[in-house]
């Protein structure tokens, strides 16, 4: 007997013949005697729904109620998931965050989980009744309900999955595992049988769909063994075809680590450009920029200062989330005085492109490589930026399919054995 936490996301739940459908993989794992809690999303494009909402009431909206109204979605399919499953025969209750509770922290919007207790949760599924959770939603100090930013059902479900020990946590979704890139652009692209956490934590954050960035951290903390499966594709004895495991360096051969230079090609468009010019080039100007970013809770990426040339002014460039593009100026505008910028220039139609693999540890010209491939397409750089196992640039938005296609190439990924 496993025990076992199940997550769905939105394109699972989008309506009720497909909550049936998730109740009939929930039944099936209860009567191989498994423990199993659910996580769910809430129905697609649902969520989206209640954000436009919160921006044609204010466009600056306060975050606290913001996130009153969009963690509703989760609630409504959890008491549906539940009662589904109550019709199949199968005892189920739902879980609101707080009820569990899910402490996060204040940051209403972006919260983190601080900690969960189990306890009640592990008992009533020890006890044969299907917990079935909603993801993205916790309670922070003073008994507001938070979220946990765009994708944080993952996080939940990881989280729900450490605090009871589980042995697995199934991320069910539209997509039966990970890929060396984006099938879609690249039809050659092959699906990987094993990644490692941090290969996983640098795809997702540089743009791969499939796993928020935050639960792939929390699964490298905790040491939860994750697998990505696919909600619509099934074995022919109706059980589930094998996805991608996401699991620690120990359990992939040394074999297959040297052989995965690359492990996969990423691409995201949700990245603007902002270029603050003629900032005083003085010790504390960088600070004065990015503290008041920080303090806003915005994240910002790519970094890139341009020599001022005895001016005594540079230009800065930096990249932060499209969706915090707003939020972005309105804080620098604000800090304008501090700051001492001319003005602040912003171009939405870049990409950022990310090579990722374990490999670059221990080879020389990944980068290089890249560089190459980018140029002899004629495909100018933007921005760059590394880390020990990934290189990302950023580049026009027009160019994205024809870099993603020609790096996969370069890297030797539409080979036979690449994955």
């Amino acid at each position: 007997m496993a025990r076992i936490v199940m997550k769905f996301g939105g394109t699972s739940m989008a309506g009720i013949e497909r909550i049936r459908n998730v109740a009939a993989r929930v039944k099936r794992e209860v009567e191989a005697g498994n423990q199993v809690a659910v996580v769910v999303s809430a129905m697609a494009g649902e969520t989206d729904r209640l954000v436009n909402f919160c921006k044609e009431a204010s466009p600056l909206y306060d975050r606290k109620e913001y996130d009153v109204v969009v963690s509703a979605g989760e609630q409504v399919t959890s008491g549906l998931l539940a009662i589904a499953l109550q019709a199949l025969g199968v005892p189920a209750r739902s879980w609101m965050g707080w009820q569990l509770p899910i402490h996060t922290s204040d940051a209403h919007a972006s919260a983190r989980i601080e900690d969960m207790d189990g306890d009640s949760l592990a008992a009533a599924i020890a006890g044969g009744e299907v917990a079935v959770i909603p993801g993205f939603q916790g309670v922070a100090p003073g008994n507001r309900v938070t979220t946990l930013g765009r994708g944080g059902s993952d996080t939940s479900a990881v989280a729900v999955a450490a605090a009871l020990k589980a042995d697995r946590c199934d991320i069910y979704t539209d997509v039966d595992g990970v890929y060396t890139t984006d099938p879609r652009i690249v039809p050659k692209a092959r699906k990987l049988k094993k990644v490692t956490y941090e290969e996983m934590l640098e795809l997702a954050s540089v743009g791969a769909k499939v796993l928020q960035t935050r639960s792939v951290g929390l699964a490298m903390k905790e040491k939860v063994r994750v697998q990505v499966l696919s909600s619509f594709e099934g074995a022919p004895d109706g059980g589930t075809l094998p996805g991608t495991m996401i699991v620690g360096e120990d359990e992939i051969e040394g074999n297959d680590m040297e052989r995965q230079l690359i492990t996969g090609i990423a691409h995201d468009k949700n990245e603007a450009k902002v270029t603050l010019t003629q900032v005083p080039d003085r010790p504390g100007a960088v600070a004065s920029i990015f503290t008041p970013l920080a303090d806003a809770s915005i994240n910002v990426d790519m970094i890139v200062q341009n020599v001022s040339h005895g001016t005594g002014q540079t230009d800065v460039t930096f990249t932060v989330p499209m969706a915090e593009l707003a939020r972005a100026r309105d804080v620098l505008e604000r800090a304008r005085t501090d700051i001492g910028y001319d003005r602040l220039v912003h171009d939405t139609a870049v990409a950022k492109i990310s090579v990722v693999g374990v490999g670059m540890r221990s080879h020389a010209g990944v980068a290089a490589e890249m560089f190459k491939a980018l140029a002899d397409r004629q495909i100018n750089v933007l921005a760059i930026t590394t880390s020990e196992i990934k290189v990302s640039v950023l580049i026009h938005e027009d160019y994205t399919e024809l870099a993603v296609r020609v790096l996969h190439t370069a890297y030797g990924l539409d080979a036979e054995d690449a994955a």
